[in-house]
């Protein structure tokens, strides 16, 4: 048997169909990072190599955690730093649009692990803004119309 053959530990790992099912983890902001962990058992780096514990459907409830937290950000937050922050989103997710385009040049499996966790982020970072502005938009719904303290009078 030729020991060339055979793929290393690595490339099973790197290459396998299971890796493949869906974006890489997500990463998760510091500053909301309590909100969306609490709760949730996390495996450590080991073990997530071996695939003992459910990581898809650790990071599918993760992106969905995730997510509702931006939009109670929308709800909560004041205006302005709600604002403040739509346009940091925005601006990551166009410097992560600008380097996949910049992936997409690297050739082999290099520049498909760099094109392939590129899309993972811009695509949560993408339903991240999203849910942040649907949180503002709900904001907005929920405010009643300023009614004025002073009554105008007509005169005919």
């Amino acid at each position: 048997m030729d020991v060339d053959s055979k793929p290393t530990m690595e490339e099973t790992i790197l290459v396998g169909d299971d890796l493949m099912m869906g974006p890489p983890s997500p990463l998760i902001p510091p500053e909301i990072a309590s909100h969306v962990l609490e709760g949730v058992d996390l495996c450590d780096g080991i073990l997530r190599n071996l695939f003992l514990c459910k990581v898809f459907a650790l990071d599918k409830e993760l992106r969905q955690r995730l997510q509702d937290s931006e939009r109670k950000l929308g709800t909560s937050m004041p205006l302005g730093q709600a604002k403040k922050r739509t346009n940091q989103l925005e601006s990551e997710a166009t410097l992560l649009e600008r380097r996949l385009i910049l992936a997409s040049g690297v050739e082999g499996m290099e520049g498909f692990r760099q094109s392939w966790s590129l899309h993972g982020l811009l695509t949560d970072t993408k339903r991240r803004l999203e849910a942040l502005k649907q949180g503002m938009e709900d904001r907005k719904k929920d405010e009643p119309m300023g009614e004025s303290t002073t009554k105008k009078k007509w005169f005919f």
